[in-house]
């Protein structure tokens, strides 16, 4: 019976990061902060009749509902990460959260385009002040959110359990770039309630849920797109093939025969490595040799002896 510990051997499937944490803790307080926001810009919305107003409170609905998928996608990931149900650990499950999400955003920009264009053929009463201070309210708290988010979108992660450097968080930083969507829709509805008010163009409210839903309905295909690749192993990971086969290349009678390379995690590879050569080497030297490759966690080597293949 062997009695080797195969802990020497075994592969971790844990690959969340410090950094990771440190952004579900930002992430909690934006929820907080947009949720009691949006309430507020729903409810004066309907009360005031601004279209545009309501399309910020749906569109601000939709970023609070994303920020609180990626914050229970964090906190399911961290809770199974040592589970063996998932092979190669829950580095997936942000990803999943943000498809939802882009579905659910889809579903928000129709409803705000319909309800715009009926705004536009049966214009109704808007109480422009109250509907203004309303506006700017979701504006600050916008430019506020994006000020939370502005670190952790900015700095890059590294891979395995500590801080580094290779890969950005998509997650927050999707969640960064739709903060900055819905300042933008803010201004919009600003804008349109400001030329109501002086101007007496209130066609400029529908118009703006117009330009608000479509705001919407891009990042969401935007989101879904990248959230996708993600779940269906399809994104472009050439930079790391490349610096793969090099360094296989570079050692003397040795190609590459088989290579996958794939995400289990926000800053996390999985690499599959078939090798073919005359004069073969313990796979300790093909995990030395590539521990240089960033984002590379879990790494796994075959080796074939070519014994009667051509030189």
């Amino acid at each position: 019976m062997m009695t080797h510990d195969l802990g020497l051997w075994q592969h971790r499937h844990d690959f969340t990061t410090r950094a990771e944490r440190r952004a579900e803790r930002r992430t909690l307080w934006v929820v907080g902060l947009t949720s009691v926001t949006m309430l507020l810009e729903l409810w004066a919305g309907w009360l005031t009749g601004s279209m545009a107003l309501l399309a910020d409170g749906w569109h601000m609905a939709g970023h609070t509902a994303a920020l609180g998928l990626a914050v229970l996608a964090y906190r399911v990931a961290r809770h199974y990460a040592g589970s063996e149900r998932f092979t190669f650990g829950t580095g997936k499950i942000a990803p999943l959260a943000g498809y939802t999400n882009a579905l659910l955003l889809g579903a928000g920009a129709l409803w705000m385009a319909w309800e715009s264009l009926q705004r536009l053929m049966q214009p109704v009463a808007i109480h422009f002040g109250e509907a203004m201070l309303v506006a700017l309210l979701g504006l600050t708290v916008n430019l506020a959110s994006a000020w939370l988010l502005r670190d952790d979108h900015h700095h890059e992660h590294g891979h395995g359990h500590g801080d580094g450097h290779g890969h950005t968080d998509h997650n927050l930083k999707a969640a960064y770039l739709h903060v900055l969507a819905d300042a933008l829709t803010s201004l919009l509805a600003i804008a349109a309630l400001g030329g109501g008010m002086f101007l007496g163009w209130s066609f400029l409210d529908p118009l703006m849920g117009l330009v608000g839903a479509v705001v919407v309905g891009y990042w969401a295909w935007g989101l879904a797109v990248s959230s996708s690749r993600v779940l269906l192993d399809a994104e472009d990971h050439s930079e790391v093939v490349d610096e793969v086969r090099r360094l296989i290349g570079a050692q003397p009678d040795h190609e590459v025969a088989d290579l996958h390379v794939w995400r289990v995690g926000q800053a996390s590879r999985a690499c599959i490595l078939s090798v073919v050569t005359h004069y073969p080497r313990p796979t300790a030297h093909y995990h030395r040799l590539l521990a240089e490759v960033p984002g590379i966690d879990h790494l796994t080597v075959e080796v074939n002896h070519c014994r009667d293949c051509e030189e």
